[in-house]
């Protein structure tokens, strides 16, 4: 992988972060992730889509509670990834939402792991009430850490994956998946049509 890509694989680790862990700026949403990552690659085409598309499909989902949706940041992160290796962007957006999905099952994973520790947190914290900040500190680690080593995994097999595998995909299969990814905004937008639908009395 190249520095850039390195560099990517750190930003959506720390961008992921404000999904529901740290910030809440907002910057985890893929309209404005999607972007930040096309300042690595440089391409700002590529980066604008797969924002908006991200956004779109995911866009009737919020991580509220115990809701984990699919991680637009990942979703992001693995299609401009992929893209700037030369991987077209039908197949790269595909990868992106299978990565996504599978970084929601591997966060509620963790997240249920990460509950047995909470009755030892409190104990330290009631003890010394002045640790609270190194136990805050070191959960945002631990979560940085487990993002970047899941985004970085996701974005290499990713690659390989497809590499071996684009010389041997029809190309009706090709014009299939980007038929697919062109329906991905019309997708979404049919999911809002419920939200701005008027009640009737």
């Amino acid at each position: 992988m190249t520095p850039e890509l390195w560099s990517l694989c750190v930003l959506a680790a720390l961008i992921e972060l404000d999904t529901t862990h740290a910030f809440q700026f907002t910057l985890s949403r893929g309209i404005i992730a999607g972007p930040i990552f096309a300042l690595l690659t440089g391409d700002w085409v590529a980066g604008i889509q797969a924002g908006i598309f991200t956004e779109l499909l995911f866009s009737d989902i919020s991580p509220l509670g115990t809701i984990l949706p699919p991680s637009a940041t990942v979703c992001c992160a693995v299609t401009i990834a992929l893209h700037a290796l030369g991987i077209e962007m039908c197949f790269a957006f595909i990868w992106g939402v299978i990565c996504a999905t599978l970084f929601a099952q591997a966060e509620r994973y963790m997240r249920k792991r990460r509950v047995r520790l909470l009755p030892l947190w409190e104990q330290r914290i009631v003890k010394r009430p002045d640790t609270i900040n190194r136990v805050i500190f070191f959960e945002l680690a631990a979560s940085f850490v487990m993002n970047l080593v899941l985004i970085t995994a996701f974005i290499w097999g990713a690659a390989k994956v497809m590499l071996w595998l684009i010389p041997h995909i029809p190309s009706r299969a090709f014009y299939a998946c980007r038929f697919a990814y062109m329906a991905v905004p019309w997708i979404g937008l049919v999911s809002l049509i419920p939200e701005f639908r008027l009640k009737k009395r």
